[in-house]
């Protein structure tokens, strides 16, 4: 069965009308500057104290290690992340409780520990990453994670020119920023369009913000 479209005005309308008194945990794909980050956080403010946001980027690999498996140049790529890490920690969400969880810092390219509260009323859990939804090893372990399953759906060229923006946001030069789209976001942008699995509600966006 093909997935449902939806806005993102649809979603926050679908979310608020779930039954409330248990948790329940959404997941959000997309590629690379598809907007993940902006859907969920803004999905998470509209629902108000009911959601909260488990970003799956503070499961990145951190860079020495990266450095040791010979990776740093895949940064972002399906296996640079402790997808058994991630699941465990949906599996104590899903118990419910207050919850502490690890948040990557953009800025520093490194993900810090213990950065967020997902705090005990939180009852709608908006996790979101590009793989999420993928159903190839080890991201298929997270098959049976979600009750509802979201994924982004934009253009390449306008996730090649939200991408652009933001590499040049953080001066990069035009070899490493040309490095970066052709070599690892727009094929990993590729990738969770390809492998992404289980697809409940399709969004699609081509507007200027990204995520």
């Amino acid at each position: 069965m093909a997935p449902e479209r939806i806005t993102g005005a649809g979603l926050i309308a679908r979310l608020d009308a779930l039954s409330r008194g248990r948790r329940t945990i959404i997941g959000i794909a997309g590629a690379p500057g598809s907007g993940k980050s902006t859907l969920a956080d803004g999905v998470a403010e509209a629902l108000g104290a009911r959601a909260a946001v488990l970003p799956m980027d503070g499961y990145h690999y951190d860079d020495i290690l990266l450095h040791e498996l010979g990776r740093h140049a895949r940064k972002g790529a399906p296996d640079t992340f402790d997808v058994d890490g991630l699941a465990h920690m949906i599996g104590r969400l899903r118990s419910g409780g207050e919850v502490v969880v690890p948040v990557f810092d953009r800025d520093k390219e490194i993900a810090r520990a213990g950065a967020r509260v997902i705090p005990e009323a939180a009852e709608i859990i908006l996790v979101e990453g590009n793989y999420v939804l993928a159903g190839d090893p080890p991201w298929s372990v997270l098959r049976d994670a979600f009750e509802l399953r979201v994924l982004i759906d934009v253009p390449e060229d306008e996730l090649r020119r939200r991408l652009r923006q933001r590499w040049e946001h953080y001066a990069l030069s035009e070899e490493a920023i040309l490095a970066k789209l052709d070599e690892n976001d727009l094929p990993n942008g590729r990738y969770v369009r390809s492998s992404s699995v289980g697809v409940d509600l399709l969004l699609t966006q081509e507007g200027p913000d990204g995520g």
